[in-house]
């Protein structure tokens, strides 16, 4: 190693999810010696993917979108191979199995909005007004709107409550992570423009591929992987194995229950938890890369995701992703599968159990108001980043840090 490997740091990073990747990059960028201290043996924080058996297993769905601005500045896209969802979905509803589309990227599913099919006209109406607003309004806009709840903001658009009830929460249960729409309707509107400009998509070597490929221009010798710290320090911070990395500057993009361990008085949100059931089966229950969602709530969504990607399992064999709030049921994986076989309509007593994974803090509680943005400044020399401080997605992560990095900057700059 050269003088400047071995020499004290001018920042230390602790955690090597998004939002830790992109400040460290920055910094790294700007001509500063950075080292990212990592408690796990792999980056991506929440967003890994393990490989069993041939299964590439994500912790917990997650979709990735393409219409992000930090994606689009950071990420080669093409290099990831995404495979596209069907940019719509199909609902077991009390009216029985319906599907909603996307005109404007499928011209031939428009009649699945057919007023009286699925939506009144008033709901298509008001559907169509909100998502014009959200797409053709700069996303700043957002910020300036008065904040409520998301369940509000649909009453507000015109929304009808069996519209809500039918298509939106079943939905957006899975996105927010909870049933009430309580989530921030800032929060909201920004997903729902993200969602019509963007593609939701998989990569085809698993979520864990755009982490990975972010890591991959850090410096030699900046990633250290594997080192849990304990406790942040004047001069640094201290290890769990009891040694001392010095560092003038800290940057904690750890999820919020860490950062808030670390830096006392930290003020942290609520966390939202999800877990997520894999099965494989011979034969596909849905020959299409579709997201199907489930107006009991029951489970929050489910897809065949070797429909969207092919990656995922081994030859010959169908990967089933299913989602549930919390923890799950109390009878678990037979639960799950019980509800599977009315959703897809087809017996899952032979679908093989692969993997269960419980993620907790997966998403902030983001109740209203809810800043889409704050300040990574805690205490001189001290920063905090990561989603929990910006928006639960990874555009915020990636926004959270590149944050961070741009305030560190300028108090080095002018301290």
């Amino acid at each position: 190693m050269n003088d400047r490997q071995h020499s004290t740091p001018d920042a230390l990073v602790v955690g090597a999810g998004l939002a830790g990747i992109a400040c460290a990059l920055d910094l790294c960028r700007a001509g500063l010696r950075v080292k990212v201290l990592e408690a796990s043996d792999g980056v991506g924080g929440r967003m890994r993917t393990d490989r069993k058996d041939g299964f590439l297993l994500d912790r917990g769905f997650q979709v990735f979108n393409t219409s992000y601005p930090q994606v689009r500045r950071r990420l080669a896209l093409r290099d990831l191979r995404l495979r596209p969802f069907t940019p719509g979905l199909l609902a077991l509803t009390s009216a029985g199995r319906v599907r909603i589309a996307d005109p404007t990227r499928r011209p031939g599913a428009a009649g699945s909005l057919l007023p009286g099919r699925v939506l009144s006209a008033r709901d298509i109406a008001a559907l169509t007004a909100l998502t014009a607003r959200d797409v053709l309004l700069p996303a700043g806009s957002v910020k300036r709107r008065p904040d409520r709840t998301t369940s509000a903001a649909l009453s507000r658009a015109g929304v009808s409550p069996r519209a809500v009830e039918d298509l939106l929460r079943p939905f957006l249960s899975g996105v927010f992570l909870e049933q009430e729409l309580a989530t921030s309707a800032r929060f909201f509107h920004l997903v729902w423009r993200s969602m019509a400009r963007g593609t939701l998509c998989l990569p085809a070597g698993g979520i864990g591929a755009v982490p990975a490929q972010l890591a991959a221009g850090l410096p030699d010798g900046t990633l250290h992987l594997e080192t849990p710290v304990a406790a942040v320090t004047d001069t640094g911070v201290l290890l769990e194995d009891g040694s001392e990395r010095a560092g003038a500057t800290v940057v904690l993009a750890t999820d919020g229950p860490t950062a808030g361990r670390l830096l006392p008085g930290l003020p942290v949100p609520d966390g939202r938890t999800v877990t997520t059931y894999y099965h494989a089966t011979d034969s596909s229950p849905l020959t299409e890369p579709t997201l199907i969602v489930d107006s009991s709530l029951a489970v929050l969504n489910t897809c065949v995701l070797t429909e969207v990607t092919p990656t995922y399992a081994p030859p010959g064999t169908s990967l089933v992703s299913t989602s549930v709030l919390e923890g799950g049921p109390p009878a678990g994986d037979a639960t799950v599968r019980s509800r599977l076989a009315e959703l897809y309509g087809t017996g899952t007593d032979a679908w093989e159990p692969i993997a269960t994974y419980t993620v907790r803090n997966a998403l902030p509680a983001m109740v209203p108001p809810w800043p889409l943005s704050r300040t990574t400044r805690f205490a001189p020399r001290r920063y905090v980043c990561g989603d929990h401080r910006a928006t639960g997605s990874v555009q915020g992560a990636l926004a959270s840090g590149t944050r961070a990095a741009r305030e560190v900057l300028a108090d080095l700059a002018h301290p």
